[in-house]
């Protein structure tokens, strides 16, 4: 088995001529995009950070809201959705429940699976589920892990919710239209909080 990696083009394009920081294969940058030369920008695969179309398109847009002087705010790296375009799809945003753990966190998981969804045995795809992660303190979502037919799709309910500071309680109380695939977002988080009806 063999993995393909992405390996930044930067050379020969005149940054050492007039002096742009590079660390490897990157173009060092500020929040906003901006090398350490005025004027100079740079986005995307060749920046620090993943190398994904939808962070990339994101930082476009961020770089020239800034210098168009627009108030913008900086991208928060940590809530970017993760989307692997396989059979079963797989996507994740926020911390693994190992990575929760070692910050510190008093967790509540809860997790659903496809198996148990109407919608998802009715289109023949039961394999698979979501995993949800919340800071028991708080109720802050920290985490989010579905794999499963659509689940790249689904994976902007969380991404968006912890955007908004949404809590597990405020996803319980949100009526999700069944029966959907992205229901199971809400029943993950119900087994969290011990409210599951549906397993």
């Amino acid at each position: 088995m063999s993995a393909v990696g992405i390996k930044t083009n930067i050379e020969n394009i005149g940054l050492k001529d007039v002096g742009v920081i590079t660390d490897r294969d990157k173009i060092l940058v500020n929040d906003y995009y901006q090398t350490n030369i005025p004027g100079y920008y740079a986005i995307g695969d060749v920046t620090p950070g993943p190398a994904l179309a939808h962070v990339a398109s994101a930082e476009g847009i961020t770089c020239v809201e800034k210098i168009a002087g627009l108030h913008t705010e900086a991208i928060d790296y940590g809530n970017i959705p993760g989307c692997t375009y396989a059979s079963p799809e797989i996507a994740s945003v926020g911390m693994t429940e190992d990575q929760a753990k070692a910050a510190g966190y008093e967790l509540k998981i809860g997790k659903f699976p496809f198996s148990a969804s109407g919608k998802a045995k009715a289109a023949g795809t039961p394999d698979g589920f979501v995993k949800v992660i919340f800071d028991a303190t708080y109720g802050e979502w920290l985490g989010c892990h579905m794999i499963g037919a659509g689940v790249t799709d689904m994976i902007a309910e969380a991404v968006l919710g912890r955007k908004l500071e949404t809590t597990g309680h405020e996803v319980l109380k949100t009526i999700h239209p069944h029966p959907t695939m992205s229901e199971a977002v809400m029943e993950a988080v119900a087994d969290a909080y011990d409210e599951v009806i549906h397993l």
